[in-house]
């Protein structure tokens, strides 16, 4: 898989990362457009991973004032499920974390069905579960060590 990033939200890598949140957050999860596309959009990298030139995954990123690692908007489209395109993507973004930001933490917020995933990559959870636009979350977090 390859992936691509960008800040430039006239591209074609931030149109295909919001055509995978819509089909993801928007289609299947019924979020609100109007929280899914939000005003942190112009402030974020949105990364994008591609399987033989077709968009399949995407993440949005930002470093926090803590110089921690924030991950959102992580969608891997439904016919590309089970494939681990979601492990190469956090992978891609903890090297990204290292080399890109000098972080040494990531941290998220999970949906709960998801919490399994990201334990398989290394996260905690962290508090008492919230609601994101109506869905049931979780604040999770990785240190990120040196290999």
């Amino acid at each position: 898989m390859k992936f691509r990033m960008t800040t430039d939200l006239d591209s074609s890598i931030y149109k295909d990362a919001l055509d995978i949140r819509r089909a993801v957050f928007i289609n299947e999860q019924h979020v609100e457009e109007s929280l899914e596309i939000d005003e942190l959009e112009n402030q974020t990298v949105h990364l994008v991973g591609y399987l033989n030139e077709t968009p399949c995954c995407t993440a949005r990123l930002y470093k926090k004032p803590d110089h921690s690692l924030k991950i959102q908007r992580v969608a891997v489209l439904k016919e590309y499920r089970d494939k681990k395109l979601g492990k190469d993507l956090l992978a891609k973004i903890e090297s990204l974390a290292e080399v890109h930001w000098q972080s040494s933490l990531m941290v998220l917020d999970s949906q709960d069905h998801a919490i399994p995933f990201y334990k398989s990559c290394g996260f905690e959870v962290s508090g008492d579960g919230f609601l994101d636009a109506g869905i049931p979350h979780h604040f999770m977090y990785k240190k990120i060590t040196e290999q």
